[in-house]
């Protein structure tokens, strides 16, 4: 891909010092520096997320320039398989991300319990909860108990030691925050209304890396490329500017999928059209949620 976003970006001149604020105010939010401190489905297919009304922010948001996009970099079901090389990828690209871990895959094994402490360690990694038991992998079943829903978090939530409850549901395209209301399969609305009501700030995503049948990445780099343009040329992000990428620790054990992601992330850093942030930097996620 050569080029992205042809004819929605304007030129724009600045003067003096507003253009030597704007500059700083991205090197100094941008978490592409390390320095700042911070299963697949049983008989369902993943579910896409239907499209919604998007939420607009400022034009003159100070977390960047106008003519940045964001991209929220996200891994599911860690700490699992693949882990380590997914650190190994955001290490190389000094780039953040946010890990949505599974409180059962952390005391697995001695692998994952050693993978989810180099998790805590790394500066670059935001870590959310993913529910306790991933849904036993019975999504359906799963989430006919909303108050089961919420007790399966809350015991991530407390053996994890996450405290700032950004969550996202397994096996569920679900958003639950004060100005993004998105329910993928309807009969999960009682869990996800549950999730809010308890305080969980409840987020799904945008563009979805998928596996192969081999459970490895399937397709290439260059295409989710085009998605990622597509997405925002067409306007289809939940908050315009800001696109929630999705994929899973466990499609990174194989050469070609590490490759292919780490081609990923290059070729976005290197377009110099992106910004890259951990989902607690999500426009108006840490409002308070009524």
């Amino acid at each position: 891909m050569n080029k992205f976003f042809a004819g929605k970006s304007k030129n724009k001149t600045f003067l003096g010092m507003v253009a030597l604020m704007s500059a700083t105010s991205v090197l100094l939010n941008s978490c592409n520096f390390k320095n700042e401190v911070n299963e697949r489905l049983d008989s369902e297919e993943h579910p896409a997320a239907e499209k919604v009304p998007r939420t607009d922010i400022d034009d003159h948001d100070s977390e960047s320039d106008s003519d940045k996009r964001v991209i929220y970099l996200t891994f599911d079901d860690g700490p699992n398989q693949g882990t380590e090389n997914l650190l190994k990828v955001l290490d190389k690209r000094n780039v953040c991300a946010t890990a949505f871990l599974v409180g059962k895959h952390a005391y697995g094994s001695k692998k994952q319990k050693d993978d989810l402490k180099l998790l805590k360690e790394n500066p670059l990694i935001e870590l959310a909860n993913h529910s306790f038991s991933h849904a036993h992998n019975k999504y359906t079943d799963y989430y006919r108990n909303a108050e089961a829903v919420v007790h399966d978090f809350d015991i991530a939530r407390d053996s994890l030691k996450l405290y700032d409850k950004i969550a996202r549901t397994p096996g569920r395209n679900i958003w639950r925050l004060n100005n993004i209301n998105v329910t993928d399969i309807k009969s999960s609305t009682a869990a996800a209304n549950g999730l809010r009501k308890a305080g969980y700030k409840v987020v799904g995503w945008d563009l979805e890396w998928r596996p192969s049948q081999k459970m490895t990445l399937k397709g290439s780099h260059e295409a989710m490329l085009k998605k990622v343009d597509s997405i925002f040329l067409n306007d289809l992000e939940k908050t315009s500017k800001h696109l929630v990428f999705l994929t899973h620790d466990q499609y990174l054990r194989d050469t070609d999928s590490i490759n292919e992601l780490d081609l990923f992330i290059e070729k976005l850093q290197k377009s110099n059209k992106f910004v890259f942030r951990k989902m607690s930097q999500y426009p108006k996620i840490n409002e308070v949620l009524n």
